[in-house]
């Protein structure tokens, strides 16, 4: 992962330990050895969030949750799973590419198969960066944008 993307996930981890203090807040959390980008424990609830950049199969970041959730590897009475998505999933014509339709379909499969697993899609207004290019300008503003969505699904 680039300087930029670690950097943004930090910042993502910050806000959200100091609004939501009854979670531990961790970046790169560790499923069966399987690094999430950013999970939020505590109080039989688990939060996990994938920023979604540029992969090409983002559906497969959404699956590998669900099957260790399925085999018990995740243990919490409550999970939450946030995909969010840049700009990068976007096409041309503003619809969302067959990518981003793929990784929320395995996403709302498994909350509609798991009474105890909720997944929202989240939308991160910003085209990243290719590795080694500058950094956007107003990427806080979009990184609150998205983090106001993760807010607004936590106090539901």
């Amino acid at each position: 992962m680039g300087r930029f993307a670690t950097t943004v996930q930090e910042y993502f981890c910050d806000f959200l330990s100091e609004n939501y203090t009854n979670q531990v807040w961790e970046t790169e959390y560790k499923i069966s050895g399987t690094p999430v980008d950013l999970a939020g424990i505590g109080n039989n609830q688990l939060y996990l969030i994938e920023l979604e950049w540029r992969r090409a199969d983002p559906a497969d970041n959404a699956a590998k949750l669900f099957r260790h959730f399925n085999t018990g590897n995740i243990d919490a009475k409550y999970v939450t799973v946030f995909h969010i998505f840049t700009k990068y999933y976007k096409t041309s014509r503003g619809d969302y590419s067959s990518k981003r339709k793929n990784a929320e379909f395995v996403g709302e499969m498994a909350a509609k198969t798991f009474n105890r697993l909720s997944y929202r899609s989240i939308e991160f207004p910003f085209d990243p960066p290719k590795r080694g290019e500058e950094w956007p300008v107003h990427w806080k503003e979009a990184a609150d944008e998205a983090l106001t969505s993760v807010c607004n699904e936590i106090e539901q």
